[in-house]
């Protein structure tokens, strides 16, 4: 089993749930977050980022843009079969990529075990 946190554009979560919902992963969990990539001091990347709509084209939303202000994002985290963590990558890149800095990431971590609460016993994803 593999873990697989997915930080992405907080305009893409509709996007990402209906995509992931097709493509056989139902279960996930997705919170908000907030951070920045190292391009975010590219003038041109604020500038984008504020044209998509993830910070307002005000003066609060200019404000938002200095250096050390964080870009609200969404963090998803599913938990897959080690044989469908391609597809789950697939399916989220193509969702999720525009082609922009801010994008996302995507980290892949191994899962040793898993528990269910209401059972108390180990579990198969």
């Amino acid at each position: 089993m593999k873990e697989l946190m997915v930080i992405v554009r907080s305009t893409k979560v509709g996007q990402t749930k209906n995509a992931l919902a097709a493509a056989g992963f139902p279960g996930f969990t997705c919170v908000p977050c907030l951070g920045r990539g190292k391009k975010l001091m590219d003038p041109g990347v604020l500038k984008l980022i504020m044209e998509s709509g993830e910070l307002p084209l005000t003066a609060a939303g200019e404000s938002l843009t200095e250096a050390a202000r964080l870009i609200p994002k969404r963090l998803f985290t599913i938990v897959v079969a080690d044989e469908r963590v391609q597809d789950a990558i697939d399916v989220l890149i193509a969702v999720n990529s525009s082609g922009h800095p801010g994008d996302g990431r995507i980290f892949v971590l191994p899962v040793k075990d898993s528990f269910s609460v209401r059972l108390g016993s180990p579990m198969e994803v």
